[in-house]
């Protein structure tokens, strides 16, 4: 059995952490892709439009996007527009033609791969779990719209300094709120308490690594759906806290 706030295995990490989003109107692409892709643990969103596309992702923040060039209506560019011009979400293009100069114009409209149809799917798993590696590397969250920083159901509302949980507002205190932040802001970093204290706090001399110990333990009650085992809020035994995205 786990202890509280443990580090979770790997596949259960993929499955808590990494959500893909696949954009193609064509159905076999969709389960070809999904299946490969929930193999290696992945959890699949799926969407037929460019319309449904951004509405699925604002309403669900996927870590990364697999998107089709060709769509009905608003087509895959305009997307990717859409997408970066609110997220750093990572994209990969799926296009049926292999020209350079569209290859071009989806790295300028934002994309971070390419891929040509037709293609083979362990090819496209491992282009993913690349781009996910540099993403951990890097440490950011899966999607940042106007300063909010969203991680599952959780969004943090910078500017208005809110929480909401499944779309639902959280009422924190301010130092609740400021170690939240803090913490969500450089995902998968360690910090011992006295760090904690420094950054969040402002002590000069560190004060008592209490403060911290309970400000975590309201936090988790209040943001966590089961607090006894914390999904974003963990504890890394014998040096401090850390946020997993």
């Amino acid at each position: 059995m786990r202890a509280p706030g443990d580090a979770a295995t790997g596949q259960e990490m993929a499955q808590q952490q990494r959500r893909v989003l696949i954009v193609d109107d064509e159905e076999t692409v969709r389960e070809v892709v999904g299946q490969y892709l929930e193999l290696e643990g992945y959890l699949i969103l799926q969407a037929t439009t460019g319309v449904e596309a951004l509405h699925l992702a604002e309403k669900t923040p996927p870590d990364l996007v697999i998107l089709d060039l060709t769509l009905p209506g608003i087509d895959g560019l305009e997307v990717c527009r859409r997408l970066r011009a609110a997220s750093a979400v990572p994209i990969l293009m799926l296009t049926a033609r292999a020209e350079d100069a569209e290859k071009l114009e989806g790295f300028n409209a934002g994309a971070d791969d390419y891929i040509t149809k037709p293609f083979n799917p362990r090819e496209l798993v491992a282009r993913v779990q690349a781009i996910m590696r540099r993403v951990e590397a890097l440490g950011a969250p899966a999607m940042v719209f106007d300063g909010d920083l969203r991680f599952g159901d959780i969004t943090i509302h910078q500017r208005l300094r809110q929480v909401a949980r499944g779309g639902l507002p959280v009422g924190l205190t301010t130092k609740e709120f400021d170690l939240l932040y803090f913490l969500a802001a450089h995902p998968r970093q360690v910090f011992t308490r006295e760090q904690l204290l420094q950054h969040v706090w402002d002590y000069a001399n560190y004060g008592e690594d209490s403060t911290v110990t309970v400000h975590m333990r309201r936090l988790r009650e209040k943001v966590e759906a089961d607090p006894s085992r914390p999904r974003h809020l963990r504890t890394v035994w014998g040096i401090g806290y850390k946020f997993a995205p």
